[in-house]
């Protein structure tokens, strides 16, 4: 794996600079999601680097997948922020910086004497992004915070599943990668912000908040109604049908949103009676009556190949999808022609989901090998040869990155 570069296309945030001192991934995709657009991105590991460099296989290089998937279009370099010498050095990095990203355990950034405080008093225009689990305060404050125990605590693993099943955790890190997003439209916004002010701000995202919005319609049924949400499997709790239902040969999801579109449903599956019914010609009448309707959907397609139902579906105007395996959905005509893979040095992603159409995003660079750019970066910063050559001899950088 290279982070050999090409002459890019000039992106939304072409000209912003950003320190990215995350690790894992909430902190890193955030920071890859302003590097596709266009921004300088610095990856700062520590002198063992950043830990999902260590989380497989599968590997390419000295890197994971999972790193590999959220450190695309950085630079990288290594730094040992627990000496003082090294916080030294990222000060001086930061007089360059537009935005830094962090998600340290709370406290580690005053202890550093990095505190946002002193941030913004020595950069005032500087944006500063941090994640964290829970928070500062509060009853969970300064906990640790990952994924899938955000998930359990933000109730989401408690609608998640079968009464078979019993709960069961989402199947993708929902909670990291939707921080991650918020902590980009934050920083996004923070930009925006600085136009008018002239100055920076901190932005924050905690796991357990990101959690929590993404309860929907989970919460806004417990606000009206005060009854606990239970396991749904499939079903929507507040739309039928809206469902996994089995053909002869797979299955579809089908999502009616309307009465219309369940008439059309009704007419192109051939039981227009079902829309006469009166336990199923009204949405609310669909809900309460969902396990009769079930069966009588199920019945009418058992025969029908899934995938021609599906498209016939569409063309109706009635919302239905096709189960595909994740090779299916990535290797679909349509992934390619929305550009939704993507290929750099040998290497794959998903691609950008964000299109613009004067200043679209990019994929210029593979994820750095550990500490690849540390000298060119720290030239940048004003770093003469004999600073650079001192820091590598006091470890602060270079160190190799342990096995």
């Amino acid at each position: 794996m290279s982070g050999s570069d090409r002459d890019p296309p000039a992106g939304a945030l072409a000209g912003i600079r950003v320190l990215d001192v995350s690790r894992v991934l909430g902190g890193p995709l955030a920071a890859q999601m302003l590097a596709d657009h266009g921004a300088d991105v610095i990856k700062v590991e520590p002198p063992r680097g950043d830990e999902t460099r260590a989380m497989g296989p599968p590997f390419v290089g000295d890197a994971s997948a999972v790193f590999v998937n959220v450190n695309r279009n950085k630079r990288g370099m290594a730094l040992d922020l627990s000496t003082g010498p090294g916080r030294d050095v990222l000060l001086r990095l930061l007089e360059r910086a537009d935005v830094l990203v962090e998600n340290f355990k709370p406290g580690t950034m005053e202890r550093w004497g990095l505190g946002h405080a002193l941030l913004t008093e020595r950069f005032p225009r500087l944006v500063h992004a941090t994640i964290t689990g829970f928070g500062a305060d509060g009853p969970l404050g300064g906990a640790p915070g990952y994924d899938v125990m955000v998930q359990a605590w933000a109730g989401l693993i408690s609608v998640n599943g079968s009464p078979q099943s019993g709960p069961m955790r989402l199947g993708v890190p929902l909670v990291d990668m939707g921080s991650g997003a918020n902590l980009t439209i934050g920083v996004l916004l923070a930009l925006l912000a600085r136009e008018r002010t002239g100055r920076g701000q901190h932005v924050e995202v905690t796991l357990y908040d990101s959690a929590l919005a993404l309860t929907h319609p989970h919460a806004a049924n417990w606000f009206l109604t005060g009854r606990t949400p239970a396991l749904t499997g499939n079903d929507n709790p507040n739309i039928s049908p809206y469902s996994l239902y089995r053909t002869h040969d797979g299955a579809l999801y089908i999502a009616v949103g309307n009465d219309l579109q369940f008439r059309r449903l009704c007419d192109l599956i051939g039981t227009p009676e079902l829309a006469a019914d009166p336990r199923f010609a009204l949405n609310r009448d669909r809900v309460v009556h969902r396990d009769a309707l079930r069966p009588l959907i199920e019945a009418a397609i058992a025969d029908r190949d899934g995938e021609a139902l599906c498209v016939a579906l569409l063309e109706a105007g009635v919302p239905a999808g096709c189960v595909q395996t994740l090779p299916q959905a990535l290797e679909h005509p349509h992934t390619r022609h929305r550009e939704m893979l993507v290929e750099h040095g040998g290497l794959r992603w998903v691609g950008i989901p964000v299109k613009l159409s004067q200043t679209p995003g990019s994929v210029r660079r593979a994820p750095p090998r550990f500490d690849e750019h540390v000298e060119q970066i720290l030239a940048e910063s004003g770093f003469s040869d004999e600073e650079i050559a001192a820091l590598r001899r006091e470890g602060v950088i270079g160190r190799p990155r342990a096995a």
